[in-house]
């Protein structure tokens, strides 16, 4: 039996960046469990378990088109600090979260700030990204 669109699975995984930094792991903990096809994990991730039969493992590069987007310059805005919850401190590497006009939540770091304005910015953090998985298909539901 192999994965297909609509199968719960779990899944135990290690991402690393392509300097070899590891920014996530499943490792020393529970598997990630997701419905194939769903929508709720990157596009990459989701087609490199389609097909892998359980106890399968594989090594994948997913480009960053495929895993968090590009990066977007626009999403880069600087504001007045004046704009912030009255009395926060920044602290870069903060993250704030913005409801727009449509009533969307962004969620925004803090990457940059001075006396009187601050730099966020609403990319993914592995936004602009190649991502590399292992990935060790543990079980289909």
């Amino acid at each position: 039996m192999t994965a297909k669109n609509g199968d719960t699975v779990k899944v135990h995984y290690t991402g690393k960046l392509d300097d070899g930094q590891i920014f996530d792991s499943s490792d020393g903990g529970d598997p990630l469990e997701f419905t194939l096809g769903a929508g709720s994990i990157i596009e990459g991730f989701d087609a490199a378990v389609q097909g892998m039969s359980v106890g399968e493992s594989k090594e994948v590069r997913i480009p960053a088109v495929e895993a968090y987007g590009e990066r977007v310059d626009e999403m880069v805005i600087g504001v007045s600090r004046e704009q912030l919850p009255k009395g926060m401190e920044p602290e870069i590497g903060q993250m704030l979260e913005l409801v727009t006009e449509e009533g969307e939540r962004a969620q925004l770091v803090i990457t940059a700030f001075d006396e009187t304005s601050v730099t966020l910015d609403g990319n993914h953090p592995l936004a602009g990204y190649d991502l590399t998985f292992a990935i060790k298909l543990v079980e289909i539901a």
